[in-house]
C-alpha cells in the first residue's frame, strides 16, 4: 500500500471527521503499516475474515472494530461478541435483535442505523418517515447506544446530487439529536465532508486495489 495516501487524505480532515480504514480485503500486514501512523479504526464486513484478523492482531489493544456489512440475523450474536461498532443496523427488527442479544451478552454496542434516501434495490436501510415514527421506541431499547446514521448513495451519482443525498442524511441526524453521520467512501468523501460526515469509511483509495 501506498502510505502516502493515508496521510495526505489524513491532512485533509476536518478535526470533527473520523477516518474509518475499511480493511475488507487486506491483509493484517498492511493494517499494521498504518497502526503504525495512528490509525485504530478499522471496518469489516465479511465475518470470518475479521475474525481471523481480529485474532492475528489481537494483542494491538488500541485497535476499535466496526462491523460495516449487511448485518444478517443469524450472524448477530457473533456481530455483537465481537465488534464495538455497528454501522449497518437496517431494520427495526434486526435492532431489536441486537439490543436483547447485547443485553444477554452485557455488550453495549455503538449503533449506526443504516437510512435510505433513495430508490436503490442493492440498498437496504430503515425508511426515514418510519425511523422517525419509531424513534421514541427505539430509544427505550436496553444495552445498545445509538451514535449516529449511516447511508451509502447510488453509483454514478453527480457530486451536487451526492451532497444532496448526504444533507439529507444529516438534517435527519441533527433532528433525531444525533452526533454522528457515517457517509462517505473512497468515490465521493469530499462530498460527504461537505454534507457533514463525521466518519468517512475509505478502503481501496488508502490501501490500494485489494487483493482478495
Amino acid at each position: 500500500m501506498e502510505i502516502s495516501n493515508y496521510l495526505q487524505i489524513k491532512k485533509k480532515l476536518p478535526g470533527n471527521v473520523n477516518l474509518l480504514a475499511v480493511s475488507k480485503g487486506f491483509s493484517s500486514e498492511e493494517i499494521k503499516t498504518i497502526i503504525n501512523e495512528g490509525q485504530t479504526d478499522f471496518g469489516e464486513s465479511r465475518f470470518q475474515e475479521a475474525l481471523e484478523k481480529q485474532l492475528i492482531l489481537k494483542d494491538l489493544k488500541k485497535i476499535k472494530w466496526h462491523f460495516i456489512g449487511r448485518v444478517q440475523s443469524n450472524k448477530i450474536r457473533k456481530i455483537v461478541q465481537n465488534f464495538e461498532y455497528i454501522h449497518s443496523v437496517d431494520s427495526y427488527e434486526k435492532l431489536l435483535k441486537i439490543s436483547n442479544i447485547s443485553f444477554e451478552e452485557q455488550k453495549n454496542p455503538l449503533i449506526m442505523l443504516q437510512v435510505k434516501f433513495s430508490d436503490d434495490p442493492n440498498k437496504g436501510g430503515f425508511n426515514p418517515k418510519e425511523l422517525t415514527e419509531n424513534w421514541d421506541q427505539i430509544m427505550q431499547f436496553k444495552s445498545i447506544k445509538i451514535k449516529g446514521l449511516m447511508t451509502i448513495n447510488p453509483r454514478g451519482l453527480s457530486s451536487t446530487d451526492n451532497i444532496k443525498l448526504f444533507k439529507k442524511c444529516r438534517v435527519l441526524a441533527d433532528s433525531l439529536k444525533l452526533k454522528d453521520c457515517s457517509m462517505g467512501m473512497s468515490g465521493d468523501w469530499k462530498e460527504a465532508i461537505e454534507a457533514g460526515s463525521t466518519w468517512l469509511r475509505l478502503g481501496s483509495i488508502i490501501f490500494g486495489n485489494r487483493t482478495y
